[in-house]
């Protein structure tokens, strides 16, 4: 899919290019006449951070506008800026400059997205979880998502796969305590709450993390052991799982075995087999080629 409209481009994309098409459209409006986007996908804000910009902006005043899109009650709604603005209401601003544009409750996601991402405000729980909206409530395909959003479609699976955490896991990696990483090798632990807390407590690595959960699953049965024994397969079971944003395990018996997909939403059911169809039918043609 193309990104015709250029959202990778971050905020310019927003505003508009050049600078001065956001100028011309800029306007000041009362700080009462806006509020919170409903599809804002940050959820936390920093309250030491808020206060720097506040006093930031009672000396020298917001030099950079807030997106907003009009609402049907004649309110604005904020699709990005949201932070400058809680930060306008502590300095105790009346007016502030805004940008407003028509734009879709989908687009509205996109843009926020984007700003947040780009400016790396975004963490990847709220990342996925921004990504699962696309998905669910828009029915985008994590290609389509990869492509609005400026990132690869391996990006956005490894780290839709973030949410099959349990929550308490989730909340160490919003705030900060946890990696991506770490999420991501504590996806095949037995007890990841337990190990999460571990992590935290000693201040693991994501390379001692893997290598822990590894051992975990030696223990765990004679399965896991053959899996988690050869590291050929430990490689090819990442490979594959990178390739399709599931979880992979492969389980050798001699010349033959076994290979599994785990899919956690029937989304990724469907995608799986769209591309696998793709991939017969791209088959098929080099092989009526081959013949003719």
């Amino acid at each position: 899919m193309t990104r015709s409209r250029g959202l990778g481009r971050g905020l310019d994309a927003l505003i508009g290019t050049p600078a001065r098409t956001a100028v011309s459209g800029m306007h000041t409006v009362s700080i009462a006449e806006l509020r919170p986007g409903r599809f804002q996908p940050r959820t936390r804000f920093d309250d030491q951070d808020i206060d720097g910009l506040a006093r930031s902006l009672a000396d020298s005043g917001m030099m950079q506008p807030i997106i907003v899109r009009p609402a049907a009650d004649g309110m604005m709604e904020i699709v990005a800026g949201e932070r400058r603005w809680r930060a306008a209401q502590r300095a105790k601003l009346h007016d502030v400059p805004v940008v407003i544009k028509e734009m879709s409750d989908r687009e509205a996601l996109e843009h926020g997205l984007v700003e947040n991402l780009q400016r790396e405000d975004l963490g990847p729980v709220e990342e996925a979880a921004g990504y699962r909206r696309l998905n669910e409530e828009f029915a985008l395909t994590q290609e389509e998502i990869a492509a609005h959003v400026g990132k690869s479609r391996v990006h956005v699976a490894n780290t839709l796969r973030l949410l099959q955490l349990p929550e308490p896991v989730r909340k160490l990696i919003n705030e900060g305590r946890l990696s991506a990483g770490h999420g991501r090798a504590l996806l095949g632990a037995r007890l990841p709450g337990a190990l999460a807390a571990r992590i935290v407590r000693e201040g693991l690595s994501v390379r001692q993390t893997e290598a822990l959960v590894r051992s975990q699953g030696q223990q765990g049965g004679r399965t896991r052991r053959t899996r988690s024994g050869d590291p050929d397969i430990r490689a090819l079971e990442r490979r594959l799982g990178e390739a399709t944003g599931l979880k992979v395990a492969i389980s050798p018996k001699g010349e033959a075995g076994r290979l599994t997909l785990a899919y956690r939403t029937l989304q990724q059911l469907d995608d799986i087999i769209a591309r696998l169809e793709r991939g017969f039918i791209r088959a098929d043609n080099r092989q009526t080629e081959e013949a003719s």
